[in-house]
């Protein structure tokens, strides 16, 4: 390598560069391993009920209307039978009449005047292979009136309401969900639930449901990765309380009251019907609004998985690779031998492999002794390789000291994302200011180099121009 500092700083920072590279190929495979984790939870969640959302209830009044049809027939001979014709065109005689007949046209979609909904989930974790899945089981119990006088003001011109028809819906994301007995009791009686015959739900038939007054529904089922329900009453009010430690509140509200422990969470929602447009009272299907728009609940997640904070190690590592070529290049200046640039890649590499290390084991003993086992085999591996390789001698503490200390501060970014940013930019101001003070002296153009002798072309030097005096000791010509 060259003597120059200056020559070597640059030198070095190609080198840092360079290893873009290798770190980018780790990222990579730490994502191909996120995404075949991702695929393996959808599918175990797919098989124990997948994510939920519960929309509804609703009431469905199918609708009659009396259509006047005009309808032409052949006329027909009474005696003999034979269609008669007309004796000018000879084409047959018709018979036109009018028939009243009555056909069902759209329902109405009726929401909830009050609608109170308390869910408690158990949460579990099921495994496959090496892959842990959280899922949960859950007990839904509705509670929820219907204003039925306003089903009339939707109703157009010889319409009218078949009452004994009525039936209650409660849509979910998966019938395979269904867990247990489900129960719908309106009054004192107790209404028998079916699935849908098309789509995801359970329905049933409760007549006139206007002396009914309020209902219940008892529900059962299993879930995975998350829960949502829709606000559907005019006055919404939902509980959600479950032993998972790790929510995430997401969707159309949050909470408006939250209690999270280690042992599990209480969250609350009040929901007045200004917060969502959906219309009490409808001829259409508001369903998939409700689902789209106004949807909310709780993501299972586990929080920070080891692939999100290798990922993260491997977008810091570029920093942590400078800081320690840094300290390389300022412990080893004023040795006759410099660090050759084939051993910063090696010690690169080294920092490079640490990444997928630290996957690697994770997968199998987690996170915090993944990290440690494989930090630990890094920092030895480095100073022995600074001791026996690189010639440092007793400045190989230094190198196995600033280490530590990477490392340490890189295991505190990956255990706080929120301050990752903040302790990566001070670390790195620090590193800087403590380089520009290390170098304060320093000769970045190295030494000069001697200057050549002038080559002397005849056996005559002159000591001046135009001075033709023969210097000392020259012999003069013959």
């Amino acid at each position: 390598m060259l003597r120059s500092m200056g020559r070597r700083f640059l030198i070095v920072g190609a080198l840092v560069l360079l290893m873009f590279v290798p770190l980018f190929f780790a990222a990579e495979i730490i994502q191909g391993r996120k995404s075949f984790s991702i695929s393996t939870i959808e599918s175990v969640g797919r098989e124990w009920g997948g994510a939920q959302i519960l929309s509804g209830p609703q009431l469905v009044i199918p609708v009659q209307r009396e259509v006047t049809r005009f309808i032409s027939r052949p006329k027909v001979n009474p005696v003999t039978g034979a269609v008669m014709l007309d004796p000018e065109t000879g084409k047959e005689l018709q018979d036109r009449f009018e028939q009243i007949v009555q056909e069902e046209g759209e329902p109405v979609f009726i929401y909830p005047q009050t609608f109170t909904l308390d869910l408690n989930t158990a949460a579990q974790i099921r495994t496959r292979g090496i892959f842990a899945v959280p899922v949960y089981q859950a007990e839904a119990a509705f509670a929820f009136d219907f204003v039925t006088e306003q089903a009339t003001s939707v109703l157009q011109d010889e319409e009218a309401l078949l009452w004994d028809k009525a039936y209650v819906r409660v849509l979910v994301s998966s019938n395979r969900a269904l867990r247990g007995v489900a129960t719908l009791t309106g009054g004192d009686q107790q209404f028998p639930l079916e699935p849908f015959t098309y789509g995801s739900g359970i329905q049933a038939q409760v007549g006139d449901p206007r002396g009914l007054g309020g209902f219940e529904l008892a529900l059962g089922f299993n879930g995975a990765q998350y829960l949502h329900v829709t606000p559907v009453g005019r006055d919404s009010a939902v509980t959600f309380t479950s032993d998972w430690p790790h929510p995430s509140f997401d969707g159309a509200f949050l909470p408006d009251r939250r209690e999270i422990s280690e042992s599990g969470f209480t969250a609350e929602w009040r929901i007045p019907h200004l917060a969502r447009a959906l219309s009490q009272v409808s001829r259409s299907d508001p369903d998939g609004v409700a689902r789209d728009a106004f949807s909310f609940g709780v993501r299972f997640l586990q929080p920070n998985d080891f692939y999100q904070k290798a990922y993260r190690a491997a977008r810091y590592g570029i920093l942590f690779v400078a800081l320690t070529f840094l300290t390389i290049l300022l412990v080893e200046k004023g040795r006759d031998k410099p660090v050759h640039p084939v051993q910063y890649l090696m010690v690169g590499l080294a920092q490079s492999l640490f990444v997928l290390l630290m996957v690697a084991y994770a997968e199998l003993i987690g996170f915090g002794a993944a990290y440690a086992l494989s930090a630990g085999a890094t920092i030895v591996l480095l100073t022995v390789f600074g001791w026996l390789a690189l010639k440092l001698g007793r400045r190989t503490l230094v190198l196995g000291s600033v280490l530590v200390v990477v490392y340490a501060v890189l295991y505190m970014i990956l255990r706080s994302a929120d301050y990752a940013l903040m302790a990566g930019a001070t670390l790195a101001f620090l590193a800087l200011a403590l380089t520009m003070f290390a170098t304060r002296n320093e000769d970045w153009f190295g030494p000069e180099r001697p200057k050549k002798p002038a080559k002397v072309k005849g056996p005559w030097k002159a000591a001046s121009k135009g001075d033709n005096t023969p210097a000392p000791n020259d012999t003069p010509p013959a």
